[in-house]
């Protein structure tokens, strides 16, 4: 195949002038090309003028090598695909390997593992995903949670209820397979070349669900609401699990655990702790949601064009003299402030967008780094005390009930409390309390944030826009805790194989994915 990059085309333009672009750059007629692959497009800004779209094509054409010597244009390369392998399975237990956790981490190494003939026993503490949402659909409501079926637990993960983006920052070989496992179970097309992909809460509900048709036909045996909560060791190995069902507890016989519990298991956590498992404390970020309208920040962005464009994002950091950094995370356009809280007493925050991102607001966490030295106490669980108690100031502040406290972004750079809302109308169920949100976060955290607004109003003009609402507490960006492991992605104790986000080694969906489908390949070649 042939690879040509930076091939412009107008909003509006089709595939076939985007394939006769393509010839004019390897210098043939249209007509000899072969099959054309999108292998990436992403939208060029910069001028607010001339806002369009850039490709990268696959095609295919007699004597590529020549071709591509002979090619006028630049950016025309040869390239070679080379499909993902699953190493030669030397496992030999009579054991199935258990995978605790339907998140992504655990769902790919599942379904890895099921796919080289080594089914699972995979064990979620909390329900199926249509029955989740209707939980969380009555969390949203009527502020009455479920505390093993809500945002953060149950099949799909807490991604499930997100926008459901598939950006990585790494660049791992396995993300391609990822991508195409979810396209199989119903993604759209578009998220394999798209510089942004998404899928959407409202698709990746039904990908989750085809995920779990295929394990079952692989023969996986699926528990839901069963939870992890004991660990059986025999000479520094893995020999079995306690775990806790609708019909009680029982022991199951195992040797080898691929632990993927999500970075709010904050009971898992503990129980590692006490069974010695080694951890170690981990930096996070803490903040709030921040909602401007989506055409304002569409139009900053794309000009007069972003009619005729997808709804547009951002992504913004800062850095302060005192070595705090502020950043934007999590950015979902069209979409809303969700309730993510898993424990009573405590309000939580996520964002959440449709796939077609068509709401009248966009969102995005803004955020503030800590870490062990913010924590109080040598605790490896003090990062999670941490969370806990931000989380219950501001349940304290919104007065109970899962309302969450509000203000506007002018009133918080001039430390007063918020009266009601301007143009901006909060998207956060079920419901808030206009406040002083200085009473729900660490003044290292509020200090930054005032320092930060104005100038990432610089590189976004808008941003700390009057009326832009503040919505809090974001805890839960990422693991407060790191499960360790070594190069076999083994912890001391042999046999169990922590991964994903909760155990510290991911930060998003598709790295999550990578990272199970890592250990699945470490537990077929032990």
């Amino acid at each position: 195949m042939i690879q040509i990059g930076s091939l412009p085309l107008p909003i509006g333009g089709g595939l076939e002038q985007l394939r006769k672009r393509a010839a004019r750059a390897l210098g043939v007629r249209p007509s000899s090309l072969g099959e054309m692959t999108i292998l990436r497009q992403s939208i060029d800004a910069r001028n607010k003028y001339d806002v369009h779209y850039v490709y990268t094509v696959g095609v295919s054409l007699p004597n590529e090598a020549e071709a591509v010597k002979r090619a006028p244009g630049r950016n025309v390369t040869l390239l070679e695909r080379r499909p993902y392998r699953f190493p030669a399975v030397a496992r030999r237990s009579g054991l199935p390997p258990v995978v605790v956790g339907m998140g992504p981490a655990g769902l790919f190494a599942a379904l890895f593992l099921a796919r080289n003939g080594l089914p699972c026993i995979l064990l979620e503490r909390g329900q199926d995903v249509d029955r989740r949402t209707l939980d969380v659909g009555d969390f949203w409501a009527s502020g009455g949670l479920d505390g093993e079926s809500n945002v953060q637990f149950g099949e799909g993960g807490a991604g499930t209820f997100s926008d459901g983006k598939l950006t990585t920052g790494t660049h791992d070989s396995r993300i391609g397979v990822v991508l195409e496992t979810f396209v199989q179970a119903g993604a759209p097309a578009d998220i394999q070349y798209s510089h942004k992909p998404h899928i959407g809460t409202d698709i990746l509900r039904k990908i989750v669900k085809n995920i779990r048709q295929e394990l079952l036909s692989l023969g996986c045996d699926i528990r839901f609401g069963h939870k992890l909560t004991g660990l059986t060791v025999n000479s520094g190995a893995l020999a079995g699990i306690q775990a806790e069902g609708p019909q009680g507890t029982y022991l199951l016989g195992a040797d080898a655990l691929v632990l993927a519990p999500g970075h709010s298991a904050r009971d898992t956590f503990a129980m590692l702790r006490n069974a010695g498992v080694p951890m170690e404390q981990k930096s996070f970020a803490i903040g709030v949601r921040i909602e401007h309208r989506q055409r304002d920040v569409s139009f900053r962005q794309y000009g007069g064009a972003w009619e005729r464009l997808p709804p547009s994002d951002y992504k913004l950091a800062c850095h302060m003299p005192g070595g705090r950094s502020a950043f934007t995370f999590c950015v979902c356009p069209g979409g809303q402030v969700v309730a993510a809280a898993s424990q009573a007493g405590g309000v939580v925050t996520n964002g959440m967008s449709l796939r077609a991102r068509d709401g009248e607001n966009i969102n995005g966490g803004l955020l503030v780094g800590v870490g062990p030295e913010d924590f109080s106490g040598n605790d490896v669980l003090a990062g999670v005390r941490f969370q806990e108690q931000w989380e219950q100031a501001a349940f304290r502040l919104g007065g109970g009930g899962f309302r969450a406290p509000v203000q506007r972004v002018e009133d918080f750079l001039r430390h007063r409390p918020s009266e009601g809302p301007g143009g901006i109308l909060p998207t956060y169920r079920p419901g808030v309390v206009w406040t002083d949100l200085s009473a729900c976060l660490p003044g290292c955290v509020t200090d930054t944030l005032a320092q930060a607004l104005p100038l990432l109003d610089q590189k976004l003009h808008g941003f700390a826009a009057p009326d832009a609402v503040l919505t809090g507490v974001e805890t839960r960006s990422s693991s407060p805790v790191r499960i360790l492991r070594d190069q076999s992605l083994q912890s001391a104790l042999r046999g169990l194989y922590p991964c994903g986000e909760g155990a510290g080694y991911a930060g998003g969906i598709v790295s999550a994915a990578v990272d199970g489908i890592r250990a699945a390949e470490a537990v077929a070649q032990r």
